[in-house]
């Protein structure tokens, strides 16, 4: 985890809910959708995306979250990309610090070099 304790908490409180209507219109910003691992309840994640090919490549700097978490238990997710458009994805995977990945872009490179990146391959 990148990101301190309280920085994540002040993040969570304050940041995204400011963030989460606006960040359709930020390049890199999608929304995640998934699904409680216990509950079944929807939930939305706001979350800095990039795609390379036929794969979508997350940085987790506040490490395995919740959400990281429910898209691996249920095999894929929605996520609806800047500028709109919806894609899902399968064979969601953590890539450990340091492992690398072919679907990296430069930008998950970078954060993969400190922490780990969630990969998933889109479907259609």
């Amino acid at each position: 985890m990148l990101v301190p304790e309280k920085l994540e908490r002040f993040q969570i409180k304050y940041i995204n809910p400011v963030m989460a209507p606006i960040a359709r219109f930020l390049p890199s910003f999608a929304r995640v959708t998934h699904y409680g691992r216990k509950s079944g309840v929807a939930y939305e994640a706001t979350v800095n995306a990039f795609r390379k090919g036929d794969s979508i490549s997350i940085g987790l700097i506040h490490g395995k979250t919740n959400w990281s978490k429910n898209v691996v238990a249920a095999g894929g997710a929605e996520i609806k990309l800047f500028g709109g458009k919806t894609v899902r994805v399968t064979n969601p995977r953590y890539v450990e610090q340091g492992q690398g990945d072919p679907a990296l872009t430069a930008a998950t490179r970078r954060v993969n070099k400190r922490a780990g990146v969630l990969v998933a391959d889109i479907v259609g």
